[in-house]
């Protein structure tokens, strides 16, 4: 039975309670999977074609909050901020009508004569208005038959305000003259003289405050998706009957043909139909240096024409294009969750029922020791505001968000929060040569002259006469001469061995050493020690002869970034084995690997990977060609080039925007870094509840504090990941931006 795949927007949810409960209705249904993600707002389901979107939607819906489809063509990316935010609204009035009820409660000297009538009517407004989203989601809650954090906090501080309210119209504390000391420890005294409104107004101030930083911190996170989405074109110029015709970018349809001029970014993805230029390929690639295009030739969207005027066919647009494709393995990574984020879901689902049992369990328990219902009430409802979990319900999201959106910064695209487990345990890794340890262009690596001959004219006549070849080599041999090269007649390619022809009124002959054996022109001693020399690194060697004579050699080959060596010393500096895989002979990948990796593996990419594997190495495996995909899928952990082929890409966990192999160092150490992030996040958070629960029960934190302290735990959680955003790779900083234009640079400056 086929499947389907759908990102549902989800609305109403506050904590992470409330996406664990949707993901249990949601996986209720027969041949669903799915995953709520609270800090993204959103639902991945995978369903079956016997279900339709409308009945996860309403699924959603008798859950108690509410769903929408996204919008179709691209993926969905959050609106800037509102022009007015609402929370900031609510934050900012709770906050002017709480501080003066704090203020009165806590320093005994401004306690005016009637002062608690003043902060009855202060904290009201605060109480029903500031604290209605907790109201209105716990009922919701409570009419399903479920508890979350915004129980907690409902209760918890209508629990202060009703005792309040009490204590003034039916105890003793609206006498006029009536003060009491604030104390952080719970003074034994009549319950009746008691009010707690700087504990029911200060708690939602503290809470709303989080959950502002909370709304505030998602939206910074993802900026990153924000960006990607905006540096494509809005409109573009079709060729319509001979005219140019400019539309919006989403009216453009695949075979549509289009203009870029110099300056202008590429509409979409394309093919060029007419013109030449030089496209500035940075946001993609990382390089700095424009590449060269002509009909024929494939340009992705949002790339700089920097040339002259080009005409375009375009072959993917909307969802399909590169750019959205970038954009897509950012949010689904966002919206993915890791193993231990799983487990915090787990605990926070049966976490507010414990606690309302534990507060229940200390008001009881205070009232049988002391028999005083003010100590009781006040240690309770400090249970319930000190245990809101609302740290460990960001502790994941954030920290994956922000990784995430840091990597897209880097041109580190990471398809899944699961990858970061992987990263932890990676100890060796396996390089592909060719592409990724290498440039995978043939250059000319030397030139060597017989004796008595000149290495200028073996490579000018060299380059001469292989201008005229179509082979990769000739044109390397071709394309590395600098200057004007002399004409060729009489040029005749030999299939399998080399090109003959006439340069300057020489008989020219290139190729094979047995070619100009063929003419009886024998290789001297020093030029037979460079051939085998070549041959012995990996290389190609092109005899050069004429006029009867062998005058030297021309050797070709791959060669190696210059970056490479520095990036395996950074991967062993993160405790890994580099290991070299290549199809070429062994000679070939040594000679490479003397200058990268100092180990040589077989030919058999796949093979290897699993032999490794099961020699109980975990194995992260780096790749950018076609024939790297089987590999890529076979490793605990696969790194693409994302200079190379979309099958690689697919088959990846990681895409490396860039071609420098650098940047695997800097993924897996921002992976791994992410997750330590993940972890003390989890940890500060369990830790705070277990320590702080005890306390609240044992009397030792009134309300008040306890709301302070409950907030600054989801400020410190939100805080220590966008510390992730101050990573830096060693591969230099963020991907380069076209001048004026924005980028994925842009992450939530």
């Amino acid at each position: 039975m086929s499947t389907t795949d759908l990102d549902l927007a989800i609305e109403g949810m506050t904590c992470s309670s409330c996406a664990n409960r949707i993901e249990r209705k949601l996986n209720k249904l027969d041949g669903v999977t799915a995953s709520v993600n609270y800090a993204t707002e959103k639902a991945h389901v995978t369903f079956p074609e016997t279900i339709t979107p409308e009945e996860l939607i309403a699924t959603v819906e008798a859950a108690g909050y509410a769903a929408s489809l996204p919008r179709t063509g691209e993926p969905e990316v959050a609106e800037g901020d509102e022009p007015i935010d609402p929370l900031l609204q609510r934050l900012l009035v709770s906050a002017a009508l709480s501080i003066p009820v704090i203020a009165l409660s806590m320093v005994p000297a401004w306690q005016f004569t009637n002062w608690q009538w003043l902060s009855l009517t202060l904290a009201a407004p605060v109480v029903v208005w500031g604290a209605w989203p907790f109201h209105r989601a716990a009922w919701t809650n409570a009419r399903h038959g479920a508890a979350t954090m915004d129980t907690l906090v409902s209760v918890g501080v209508l629990a202060a305000f009703g005792w309040s309210v009490y204590a003034l119209f039916w105890g003793h504390a609206g006498m006029p003259g009536m003060t009491h000391e604030f104390e952080i420890t719970i003074a034994r005294t009549d319950g009746a003289s008691n009010i707690y409104l700087e504990a029911a107004a200060g708690v939602t101030t503290f809470i709303l405050l989080g959950r502002w930083l909370e709304h505030r911190s998602k939206r910074q996170a993802g900026a990153a998706l924000r960006a990607l989405m905006e540096l494509g074109s809005k409109d573009v110029a079709v060729v319509r009957d001979g005219r140019e015709v400019r539309i919006p970018i989403d009216q453009l349809a695949v075979g549509d043909e289009f203009v870029v001029r110099p300056g202008e970014k590429v509409a979409t993805d394309g093919e060029v139909v007419e013109g030449t230029s030089a496209v500035d390929e940075s946001m993609l690639t990382g390089e700095s240096v424009p590449v060269e295009i002509g009909p024929g030739s494939p340009v992705v969207g949002a790339t700089v024409n920097s040339g002259g005027r080009l005409l375009v066919r375009a072959t993917r647009v909307g969802g399909d294009t590169q750019l959205a494709q970038m954009a897509r393995l950012v949010e689904q990574a966002q919206a993915g969750k890791a193993e231990v984020q799983r487990l915090a879901d787990r605990i926070s689902g049966v976490f507010v029922p414990i606690v309302i049992a534990l507060a229940i369990a200390t008001l009881a328990g205070w009232l049988i020791a002391t028999g005083e219902p003010a100590a009781a009430f006040t240690a309770a409802v400090a249970v319930l505001i000190i245990a809101c979990p609302c740290a460990l319900g960001l502790a994941t999201p954030t920290a994956l968000m922000v990784g995430t959106g840091r990597g897209a910064q880097l041109g580190i695209l990471i398809k899944g929060p699961e990858v970061l487990e992987s990263t932890r345990r990676v100890d060796t890794v396996v390089l592909d040569k060719t592409g990724t340890v290498t440039t995978g262009q043939m250059t000319v690596l030397d030139v060597v002259a017989a004796d008595g001959e000149s290495e200028d004219d073996v490579r000018r006549l060299a380059a001469a006469v292989e201008a005229a070849s179509e082979h990769p080599i000739g044109r390397a041999v071709a394309a590395a001469f600098r200057g004007d090269l002399p004409a060729v007649e009489g040029f005749k390619n030999v299939p399998g061995l080399g090109v003959e022809g006439v340069v300057e009124g020489h008989a020219v002959v290139a190729g094979r050493p047995r070619l100009l054996a063929d003419w009886s022109q024998h290789l001297p001693p020093e030029l037979t020690a460079a051939v085998e020399g070549a041959h012995g690194q990996g290389a190609t060697a092109i005899a050069v002869g004429w006029d009867g004579r062998a005058r030297g050699v021309v050797v070709v080959g791959d060669s190696v970034k210059e970056t490479s060596a520095e990036a395996v010393r950074h991967l062993r500096e993160l405790g890994l084995t580099p290991v070299l895989l290549t199809g070429d002979n062994e000679a070939a990948a040594r000679a490479v690997a003397a200058e990268v990796v100092a180990e040589v593996m077989p030919a058999d990419k796949v093979a290897e990977v699993q032999r490794l594997q099961a020699a109980g190495k975990v194995v992260a495996m780096v790749g950018d060609g076609v024939n790297d995909a089987a590999a890529l899928a076979q490793a605990d952990l696969g790194l693409a080039m994302g200079t190379g082929t979309d099958v690689a890409i697919e088959a990846s966990d990681l895409t490396l925007v860039r071609g420098d192999l650098r940047v695997a160092a800097d993924a897996i150490r921002l992976s791994r870094r992410t997750l330590r992030t993940i972890k003390g996040n989890l940890f500060w958070a369990f830790a705070y509840n277990v320590a702080a629960i005890p306390l609240a029960a044992a009397g030792l934190l009134n309300p008040m504090l306890a709301g302070a302290a409950m907030a600054f735990s989801s400020v410190f959680v939100v805080t220590n990941s966008l510390r992730l955003r101050g990573f830096r790779a060693t591969a230099g900083d963020e991907i380069p931006t076209h001048q004026g234009r924005k980028s994925v640079t842009a992450l939530a400056a």
